[in-house]
């Protein structure tokens, strides 16, 4: 797999030309989102990992076999990033959801072993009331039991079920399970002509 960081955007302006399919990731700081692109791009850091949740301030976007972006959001729900800090981050982040027509889905990602917030059912409830397919992902399944995890996939598909459409999958990048299914999602995503939105 050819995988190479491409630009981090502040602005609009900064984006590259919207001519390949995109995959965004987002979810709450510090719940494992750089691990899982750099898994699921096998790299070890390719995207960066901090110790100091918050960290990212940019959008960056990344080249995948020169046919396809991942597009790494900021973290958001960090209480220690200063509040004019966060309203700049979120009004960048909703100006690349708003008006990027090359974006095919976005991978919401959770920690297993919380609940989803407040924020995460907001952004899942923006992105299905948009037409946005929403692939959900649990990080840090390896903290768990095996049957633990399970019954939090439940838990936590339950809590999903208004707004959006696929179950929960287990990740984790130690391990790397749940990889290949993350995978599998996107390339449909990919591959999808319409929306189908959240489950009744």
């Amino acid at each position: 797999m050819k995988v190479a960081f491409l630009k981090s955007a502040y602005r609009e302006s900064d984006y590259p030309p919207p001519n390949k399919p995109e995959i965004a990731f987002a979810g709450r700081s510090n719940v494992g989102k750089s691990s899982l692109i750099n898994t699921l791009l096998n790299r070890k850091q390719i995207a960066r990992t901090s110790s100091k949740p918050g960290r990212t301030q940019a959008i960056n976007f990344f080249s995948v076999d020169d046919s396809l972006y991942f597009v790494d959001l900021p973290g958001y729900g960090y209480a220690r990033v200063p509040l004019h800090v966060r309203k700049s981050w979120g009004g960048l982040v909703n100006a690349y959801l708003r008006g990027r027509s090359s974006l095919k889905a976005v991978v919401v990602i959770l920690d297993i072993r919380r609940d989803p917030g407040s924020d995460d059912l907001d952004l899942m409830a923006w992105l299905d009331q948009h037409h946005i397919t929403c692939v959900p992902v649990l990080t840090k399944s390896d903290k768990l039991s095996r049957q633990r995890a399970i019954l939090r996939q439940n838990l936590i598909d339950k809590q999903l079920s208004g707004v959006c459409r696929l179950r929960p999958v287990l990740f984790s990048a130690r391990t790397k399970q749940g990889r290949e299914e993350v995978w599998k999602t996107i390339r449909e995503a990919i591959q999808s002509v319409g929306y189908q939105g959240h489950r009744p």
